[in-house]
């Protein structure tokens, strides 16, 4: 009986480990070639962990970053245009001369994050966290113009 037990939990710790794997290992692969080209055009990145990333001028338009954790990333420069943040963790980062121009950016956290000079038309703001950031010269404003 114990035996057929721990075969069972064995069985079933090796099926639950199974999917996330996967899903991890195709972001992955998604996250290496954004790091190492420092483009990735339309790619897949729904839920990757970045955090803490150095995003300098990387190419990420109309990549989907949904549930992405961008905890403290560098993004600089960056070209987001048309990209799905929806739902993203942007707290701590830098986003300083970043393209979010027609961005997806529903439910994002950008709690004190760093937006300056960073461009956001057509970009759908609907539901973000600004909760302690530095907006700067950004067409964002909470109660008032900018």
């Amino acid at each position: 009986m114990k035996r057929i037990f721990l075969t069972a939990a064995a069985l079933l710790g090796t099926l639950s480990l199974a999917a996330p794997l996967s899903v991890k290992a195709e972001n992955s692969a998604s996250v290496r070639r954004l790091l190492e080209t420092r483009e990735c055009f339309g790619c897949n990145l729904t839920g990757a962990n970045l955090k803490g990333a150095h995003l300098i001028g990387v190419d990420l338009r109309n990549a989907n970053l949904k549930g992405a954790n961008l905890e403290s990333a560098n993004l600089e420069g960056a070209d987001l245009t048309g990209a799905n943040l929806k739902s993203a963790n942007l707290t701590d980062a830098f986003v300083s001369g970043t393209s979010l121009n027609n961005a997806n950016l529903t439910n994002v956290d950008l709690s004190n994050a760093h937006l300056y000079n960073t461009d956001v038309n057509g970009a759908v703001l609907a539901n973000i966290d600004l909760t302690g950031a530095d907006v700067f010269n950004t067409a964002i404003s909470v109660g008032g113009e900018y």
